[in-house]
């Protein structure tokens, strides 16, 4: 295999995250579509020997032509609501395919994609990155040509935003309006509803859903496993380590895993068990904040520990 064929596969391979980054930027799988394809234009005139962190180069190009994107469309805005998005280009008559942007709008959210609207495309493209991909601001800061202070500034002021504001929901299927409102800081309202966004995981996971599975976890997200589990991941292919950190990384290794826990309540609270021969074997227990999953512990070493199975 060449340097090309090399490249290619190697970005055929985070594509996925790549489309995630921009559809989170844009707002449109169409649009992030071209953006993923302009920015393979890119990387394949590029000389990408001398790179030595693949994945955060090639999402350096893809937000850097995201941004520009989005900086043409709020600049052209009133002319967008009478012309085509593409203004007659190399496909006028294409039309996005419905189920995909159906799934990539509610791996995200219609309110998320309502308010991210709202921001300037510099404080778009700081909050999607840093706080949805954990990338770090001194790279953010040469994407948007500010210094990493002034980086971190646009995604504070976005998060403030986000957080403070509540946002009418076109999906619902009531007779008037819908408010959603956007959590605060800290405060974890998802709580009642934790059993479903813990199947919305387990699913995304068992389907290898790479975009559906990233959406479900924070950035910083942590995985521990105890020693029991894993020893048990060696027998059962579960692929856990002993310690991931990162949406990134935690994705990776969840994505497409020949496991089937069951939905469970631990100790009182919802979470997942590994089951065999109808006995559970492992416990995950999920942490969750402002919407998104921020641990989970995977505990094989049952003692003392109440499971029921649901």
């Amino acid at each position: 295999m060449n340097e090309n064929e090399w490249l290619a596969a190697r970005f055929e391979s985070d594509r996925p995250r790549l489309r995630a980054v921009a559809y989170r930027v844009l707002g449109s799988a169409a649009e992030a579509d071209d953006a993923v394809q302009e920015a393979w234009l890119r990387i394949s005139r590029s000389d990408a020997a001398a790179v030595e962190n693949m994945s955060g180069w090639l999402t350096t190009i893809v937000a850097r032509v995201s941004l520009n994107m989005l900086q043409s469309r709020k600049s052209r805005r009133e002319e967008l609501v009478d012309v085509p998005e593409d203004g007659g280009s190399h496909r006028p008559d294409t039309v996005a395919d419905p189920e995909q942007e159906a799934l990539l709008a509610e791996s995200v959210g219609t309110a998320m994609l309502v308010i991210l609207d709202t921001l300037t495309p510099a404080e778009r493209l700081a909050f999607v990155l840093h706080d949805m991909f954990a990338v770090p601001f001194e790279e953010i800061a040469q994407i948007v040509d500010r210094t990493p202070a002034a980086a971190r500034q646009l995604a504070s002021r976005a998060r403030r935003r986000v957080q403070r504001q509540s946002v009418v929901d076109p999906a619902a299927p009531d007779a008037g309006p819908r408010t959603v409102p956007v959590q605060e800081e800290g405060v974890d309202t998802f709580q009642e509803g934790k059993a479903d966004f813990i199947r919305a995981f387990l699913t995304a996971s068992r389907e290898g859903d790479f975009e559906a599975l990233l959406a479900t976890l924070a950035p910083d997200i942590v995985v521990r496993s105890d020693q029991a589990a894993m020893r048990m991941s060696v027998a059962t292919g579960m692929g856990v380590a002993e310690e991931i950190r990162g949406s990134d990384a935690v994705t990776r290794a969840f994505a497409k895993l020949s496991w089937a826990p069951v939905p469970a309540l631990i100790d009182g609270s919802d979470g997942l068990a590994y089951v065999q021969d109808g006995v559970p074997r492992a416990a995950f227990r999920f942490g969750i904040a402002d919407g998104l999953i921020t641990s989970i512990d995977i505990q094989a070493d049952l003692t003392g520990i109440d499971i029921v199975l649901c």
